[in-house]
Parts: C-alpha cells; structure tokens; sequence
C-alpha cells in the first residue's frame, strides 16, 4: 500500500547552509529529489557537494536550512535517517585482508540480519563478483573493489543511497561497470544522489541534475530542460544540440575550464 511517505520526495533540501569559520561552503541550497530516481549533484571541486552529503547523511550539522530523507529530518530524526539511507564515500572502504564474501558477511552479521552467507551470496551473484568471492580483496581490480563496496553498502536494503564521486580514480571499463550498478540500482527502487564532477557520469545517468557553483544550485532540471538553457549552435547549417559540458561551462563561467580540461587528461 502507497503511504504518504511514499508520495512525498526521497530527498528535500530547503535553504540549506553551511560555513566553515569564513568560508562559506553552502549558500542556501535548495532541491527535491524522487522516490526510485537518480539526481546528480555536478560540481567542480570545492563546489560544496560532499558537504551536502556528509549534511544529509547526518555525519555533519547544517547551520541553517533543512533537510530530510525518506520523511525523516536529519537533525532532529538523526537515527531514522540512518537506518533509511547508505553512503559509499569516494574511496572503497572494503577490508583488503578478507575476501570479498567475508567483507559481506561482516556486515550483514553487523546489522544483525538472519542468514547473513545467504545475504552475501545474493549480492555476489547480483554484482557479478562470485567468481572472485574467495580471493582477496587485496587482489581485485579498481571497479570490482568499487562493484564490492557498493554492494555492501546495500546490506540491509536501504531506500536511498549517497554515492559521492564512485567512480573518482577508476579506469574507462570500471567506471562502466559502476554506471551499470547504478542503472540496476535506481531500476529496482532505490532513490540515488551521486555527485560527481564528470559532466558525462551526470549525462549518462541521471534522471535530473542540478549544478552546484559557489554554494548555490545555479540550474537543475532534466538533461533536455537544461539543454534549453543555451540556443543550440549551427554549425554549417546544421542545428547542433548543446552538450551538458556547454551547458555547465556556461552557467558556472570559465574558471571551470581547466578543471575539466583535468578530468579528461
């Protein structure tokens, strides 16, 4: 049965700020995201989107705003949150000592779930890792270490998950691999808000994105709304659509240039 909380967005975020002494990292940010959609927050470095989600993971205070997850305020509802949502930080944090099935094991028995090697076996099998489920961590590559983490962020079937920059040092077949998780993810229900400062994980994923610049969402909407932003260019008299890289160059300015020169190196 549909409930209220079921109606209302996954994720709201209202006015949200945040300083750190005299710098002001959050200006009053504001967004809604759906139930079972993937929102991404694109942004350069220190554009304040690993903020937004260290806030709405409940790890950090906002100082003014709020904000809330699955119905839940995270401030004053901090535990529910928790129990609500599952972060997967720029870095795997898997333990490279154990093998793959042995770090899912783990933290099924941390969250005190019922047959926990048949909770790990499910996810080994769902993330294509079973035939490396006895190896080491230590020896797995940047998108199976990534693939592992992920899945053991889903122990316990969280409703939202905060992937924050997943895919931040991984070769081109890895971050492949990690973008289709993310598809499967959002297809089978759960809500997703990945920050990423790569304007092609944000084309090629998201269901809408708002760009952060200097602690503010400067535009958010679907990939064709934003598209509008800017007049398509002609180009020997063929109309030619604006990429999501105009598009962002445009409304952040270019000081965002060599920095996304960067990523593409």
């Amino acid at each position: 049965m549909t409930t209220e909380r079921d109606r209302e967005p996954a994720i709201r975020v209202q006015n949200l700020q945040k300083s750190f002494k005299e710098l002001h990292v959050l200006r009053g940010v504001d967004f809604d995201v759906a139930p079972g959609s993937i929102f991404a927050l694109l942004g350069s470095n220190g554009a304040g989107k690993t903020t937004i989600v260290r806030i709405l993971s409940t790890l950090l205070r906002a100082d003014a705003g709020t904000a809330t997850v699955n119905g839940f305020d995270v401030a004053a509802d901090a535990l529910n949150v928790r129990e609500s949502i599952s972060l997967t930080g720029q870095f795997a944090a898997v333990d490279e000592i154990l093998s793959g099935r042995e770090n899912l094991v783990l933290v099924a028995k941390l969250r005190h779930l019922k047959n926990p090697g048949e909770v790990a076996d499910e996810l080994l099998t769902r993330f294509t890792l079973t035939d490396a489920a006895s190896r080491k961590v230590s020896t797995y590559s940047g998108g199976m270490r990534r693939r592992l983490d992920i899945a053991m962020s889903l122990i316990g079937q969280p409703k939202v998950i905060f992937l924050d920059e997943p895919t931040t040092g991984l070769d081109p077949e890895a971050r492949l691999e990690v973008w289709q998780v993310v598809k499967e993810l959002a297809g089978r229900g759960t809500t997703v808000l990945l920050t990423t400062q790569y304007l092609d994980e944000a084309e090629q994923l998201a269901d809408r994105i708002a760009i952060l610049h200097e602690g503010r969402i400067i535009a958010n909407g679907t990939l064709a709304e934003l598209k509008q932003l800017l007049p398509p260019a002609k180009v020997e008299y063929v109309e030619k659509q604006p990429s999501l890289e105009d598009i962002f160059l445009a409304l952040v300015g270019t000081g965002a240039k060599a920095e996304t020169r960067k990523d593409k190196s």
